[in-house]
């Protein structure tokens, strides 16, 4: 995914949303946002390439309706959205009614990760946030398109 996807759902003219920006250096950074839109749902979103060896930083992100897992074994679901820029890892505020997204924007966690393994079906990460603790797998499914499970793994 491209932050052309992001760019064409928003009017930055009536949203303070970050306008797109690729970066060329991660800090293996993610942050986990409360998003009060049309259902309330967690959007977890993790600094990385935006493919495999692309050299372009973006916020990899997901929708996860149920938010992220903090027991060992708890599974949920999690929707690949389209790519953000960086500058989104530190917005929080109200994107307007009728908007793309439209709802308070809260930050729920946020901290540093370390990158295990990252291929096209899984992403095995350890996060250090202050909720968000410990290992945890992305796995893509085979229920639908952008469908994967957000796993809390126990540690090794």
């Amino acid at each position: 995914m491209s932050l052309q996807k992001y760019k064409v759902k928003r009017k930055f003219t009536k949203t303070k949303e970050p306008r797109p920006k690729v970066i060329r250096k991660s800090l293996s950074r993610f942050v986990v946002q409360e998003h009060h839109a049309r259902n309330l749902h967690w959007d977890f979103r993790l600094e990385m390439e935006s493919n495999i060896n692309s050299g372009n930083i973006v916020l990899k992100s997901w929708a996860v309706p149920k938010g992220v897992p903090e027991k060992y074994g708890e599974k949920r679901l999690a929707v690949a959205v389209e790519d953000h820029p960086v500058a989104y890892i530190n917005f929080k505020g109200i994107i307007p009614k009728g908007e793309y997204g439209g709802g308070t924007v809260k930050i729920w966690d946020k901290g540093k990760f370390k990158l295990l393994r990252r291929t096209s079906k899984e992403i095995e990460i350890i996060l250090s946030g202050n909720k968000a603790k410990g290992r945890y797998s992305l796995v893509k499914t085979s229920f639908a398109k952008n469908s994967w499970l957000l796993i809390k793994l126990k540690q090794k």
